[in-house]
């Protein structure tokens, strides 16, 4: 004689749809475990499956149309550089200079402008990887304003078209009544 418990009964009597589903899950997991296995595993294990040899296929294969080859630039373990540029122009009072160099992991440089109020202004910097970033800012000169500069621009002439907008008239049909009444 067997005897149910009561969780035993509430399990089967009150969740069979959840039976079902873990059985068709174990299942397609069962199946799926089959069908990757890797061909010739069981070979291994001593239950290999008798060999059946076909005559020999001859195969045609195409070359391929191009193969690029990708090859790494040397990279430079010491690299250097020079860089430098000017602005000079009157008519807009707008000077300012820059000037940059790295040489052996070290990068110096300088800019310099002139300010609204006529000071020039020049920071020079060393960086580096062990020191950081390191700046010197000088201001020097007299304060003078800047040249202003007067830029006229030609009047635009805009004019409007006139819209014209129709309206339609609607007709409207006078309500009989509910159609359910």
């Amino acid at each position: 004689m067997r005897v149910r418990t009561a969780t035993h009964v509430l399990l089967y009597t009150h969740r069979p749809h959840a039976i079902v589903m873990y059985a068709k899950f174990f299942i397609v997991c069962c199946v799926c475990a089959v069908a990757s296995a890797a061909p010739g595993y069981l070979d291994t294990i001593g239950y290999a499956a008798p060999a059946i040899h076909a005559a020999p296929i001859a195969h045609t294969i195409a070359a391929p149309a191009v193969a690029h080859v990708v090859r790494a630039e040397p990279v430079d373990p010491n690299p250097a550089y020079t860089y430098s540029y000017g602005v000079n122009d009157p008519s807009t009072g707008d000077h300012k200079d820059a000037q940059e160099t790295l040489q052996n992991g070290v990068v110096h440089g300088s800019y310099s402008l002139v300010e609204p109020d006529g000071h020039l202004r020049k920071v020079t910097y060393t960086a580096d990887h062990v020191n950081g970033f390191n700046a010197v800012v000088e201001r020097t000169g007299n304060a003078h304003p800047a040249p202003a500069v007067a830029v006229a621009h030609a009047p635009v002439a805009v004019a409007h078209a006139p819209i014209a907008v129709a309206h339609a008239p609607v007709a409207v049909a006078a309500p009989i009544g509910h159609p359910w009444r």
